[in-house]
Formats: C-alpha cells, sequence, structure tokens
C-alpha cells in the first residue's frame, strides 16, 4: 500500500468525525504521563487511569457529534484559563515569557505586553489611553 493510500483512507475515515482536539490531546499527553509514573511506581490503578485516558480521547477523536465535542473542547480551553498557552503550544509560550515581560496598567487593570531588556520604557495604554513607567 502506498504511503497516500493510507492517508486517504485515514482522511476519508475522519471525514464527519471530531478528529484531534485540545482536550483529546491533553488527555493523550496526560495518559503518556500516568503510564510513565506508573513504569516507576509501580501501581495497577494508575495504568487503569492512563487506559482510560486514552480510551475517552479515543472517544473523542472518533466521535460525529461535533457539535457536543466543540462545546466541551471551548469549555475545557476557558477552564485552563492562563495556562492555557503552556497547554496547548509550551516551546511557544517559553519564548514569550523570556521575549517579553506583561505589564498591568494602574487604571484600568490592561495587560500590556513590553520587551525584555529595554530598560525603563513609557507605556500608553490601549484600552484606556494612560501612560505609566514599567521596568523591562
Amino acid at each position: 500500500m502506498a504511503k497516500g493510500d493510507w492517508q486517504r483512507k485515514v482522511a476519508e475515515w475522519l471525514r464527519g468525525r471530531q478528529g484531534p482536539d485540545d482536550l483529546a490531546v491533553f488527555c493523550t499527553n496526560l495518559a503518556i504521563v500516568a503510564v510513565l509514573v506508573n513504569v516507576f511506581a509501580h501501581t495497577s490503578w494508575l495504568g487503569w487511569v492512563g487506559l482510560a485516558l486514552i480510551a475517552y480521547a479515543m472517544f473523542r477523536i472518533q466521535s460525529k457529534n461535533l457539535g457536543a465535542r466543540s462545546r466541551e473542547n471551548a469549555a475545557f480551553l476557558k477552564a485552563l484559563g492562563p495556562a492555557r498557552p503552556w497547554v496547548q503550544n509550551p516551546g511557544a509560550a517559553w519564548r514569550e515569557l523570556r521575549t517579553y515581560k506583561h505589564a498591568r496598567c494602574g487604571s484600568c487593570r490592561q495587560k500590556v505586553r513590553v520587551p525584555r531588556g529595554k530598560g525603563k520604557l513609557r507605556v500608553t495604554c490601549p484600552k484606556c489611553g494612560a501612560k505609566f513607567e514599567v521596568r523591562s
């Protein structure tokens, strides 16, 4: 079987299905961590937790109820809050943290991103227009 033929068959099978979303990928990664910890901890329940997480991720990927899975994924991403970039793309979140500093406006509490290593900067808040100084 040619490489393109296999990819075409997988694409046909996934047509109309949810496919991997953020929650399914998170469950899969958590299952891998649980299984690796189980290798060293030798607890049977942790292996079962990993298996259940993989089963749930496979259920999500194969589901044809797109509306329900989309709402669940949106609720998961909302629940993550500020940890969302670290779950979705840890490498980009790390580069962002090393390149920029985040400051809050004193009047409206809006977060403003400023480049690191530029000394003392005078920043104008994009929301309220207030000017304030921040050390980068």
